[in-house]
């Protein structure tokens, strides 16, 4: 499959400024990537909107620029024309639009320096993020993925955005934001440890989704580790010494892409 100059874009955008994920698409069919380049691109301009400007307004006039985008790919409105939301508008349906509509709201958090409200605000910050991204893209890629199946994807996508997040925290803590509702390090090593309760690894959705939607757990090869290092040194998350060698990362992600 060749692609266009969008599709290029898209891959391009989610390579400079999301490596994990770029890692992910690029070890999935090449079907795949029609897919998966424009959705993680999507992320990756939604995430960094609230960071791109000190003023609140402007942030919230970007994030409403992505949902009137959304609006129009859900009605069957004319699509404006742009690398990222055209290519979207040709992988969603008007569901999976409104979905992602849920996606950039929660992102209104990140422009305000106020923390999260309790564990349930945060719990839903990180579904309606990383879990809506990859049900959604497990829907783009298989629209008859199971609604049992799209459970478990939502609560591996919450797992991966969790991993994430606590990587993020001394950056998070660098912009004078409030990042964890309980900062004990007790209190982090449960968060990790209820996500890697729930966590289930490829074989189970190799089993349980059609083989054309398993490229949406892709992203997910590094959770199961940088939970477990939360699990065993908690205070690792404020000292920013979360990670993965090199090697074990192209085990786990031949491991989760074969």
């Amino acid at each position: 499959m060749t692609f266009d100059s969008d599709l290029t874009a898209c891959a391009a955008l989610v390579e400079k400024a999301d490596p994990e994920r770029f890692a992910a698409a690029m070890a999935s069919p090449v079907s795949a990537r029609r897919v998966l380049f424009p959705l993680y691109a999507f992320n990756v301009e939604v995430a960094r909107a609230p960071w791109v400007t000190q003023e609140p307004m402007i942030a919230e006039m970007r994030l409403q620029w992505w949902r009137d985008a959304l609006e129009e790919i859900a009605t069957g409105q004319t699509v404006r024309r742009h690398e990222v939301v055209t290519p979207l508008a040709a992988i969603l349906t008007s569901d999976d639009a409104r979905a992602l509509d849920r996606l950039v709201a929660a992102r209104r958090w990140d422009i305000y320096k106020e923390a999260f409200d309790d564990a349930a605000h945060f719990e839903s910050y990180l579904d309606a993020t990383a879990g809506e991204l990859m049900a959604v893209a497990a829907r783009a890629l298989a629209p008859d993925v199971a609604p049992v199946a799209i459970e478990e994807l939502r609560a591996l996508g919450c797992s991966t955005g969790l991993a994430r997040f606590l990587q993020a925290v001394p950056a998070l803590e660098a912009q004078q934001r409030v990042p964890m509702v309980d900062g004990r390090a007790s209190a982090i090593e449960a968060l990790a440890k209820e996500a890697l309760a729930r966590f289930k690894g490829p074989g189970w959705f190799r089993k349980q989704l059609p083989r054309a939607a398993h490229p949406a757990t892709t992203e997910a090869y590094l959770t199961r580790d940088i939970l477990r290092q939360v699990v065993r040194s908690p205070q690792r998350v404020g000292d920013g010494a979360l990670g993965v060698s090199v090697f074990r990362r192209t085990f786990l992600l031949w491991q989760w892409s074969r």
